[in-house]
């Protein structure tokens, strides 16, 4: 098992702290009145947890945050949980989060240095949530897809660009510190 896998204090650390974000930017959300899917700070807390971790311990980030939704710690946009949440309209967009963190996660520990990949991998990543998310939004209301795609999606992609950028800017100088220190505690 090499060392970029093996679970170390380190990891478990980072894991808890990222899951920790995401359950403070999650539930952080507005409500819009066209739409039964709220402008969230998830994803943002998703990029954040693979710019940190990795898409392999990112993702076990975004399992944690589910999971504490799922039993009931209210995690989800506007301090709701519950199975309920998960399997209601809005669901497929918070399942998509596994699918953002495994994509996006994967394009910036892979392409370390490419800063136009990482964004590439969040852009995929989210299309991949989003069409999860919408045939979800569609099925769960008996909307078209089209008119899931209007309410579910086209009104966030300003947002998520947003998010998108203020990740990079952030994410890069947090995970080069953090590899820094990293390095620092190898070597003694």
């Amino acid at each position: 098992m090499n060392n970029k896998s093996r679970i170390t204090t380190i990891n478990i650390t980072r894991v808890a702290l990222s899951a920790a974000i995401l359950c403070i930017l999650g539930p952080v959300s507005i409500s819009l009145p066209f739409s039964p899917v709220p402008i969230s700070l998830g994803i943002l807390g998703i990029y954040f947890a693979v710019y940190v971790n990795g898409w392999l311990w990112g993702t076990v980030s975004v399992l944690v945050y589910l999971l504490a939704g799922f039993v009931g710690v209210p995690v989800f946009a506007g301090f709701t949980a519950g199975a309920g949440k998960l399997l209601g309209p809005t669901g497929g967009y918070i399942i998509g989060y596994l699918f953002i963190s495994v994509i996006a996660g994967f394009f910036i520990e892979k392409f370390e240095k490419k800063i136009p990949l990482h964004v590439f991998g969040m852009l995929l990543g989210t299309a991949i949530c989003y069409l999860l998310g919408t045939a979800w939004l569609s099925l769960s209301l008996k909307m078209t897809f089209g008119a899931a795609l209007m309410a579910g999606v086209i009104p966030f992609i300003p947002a998520d660009i947003l998010k998108m950028a203020f990740a990079v800017s952030v994410g890069i100088p947090v995970r080069n510190g953090i590899k820094k220190i990293s390095t620092s505690a190898i070597e003694k």
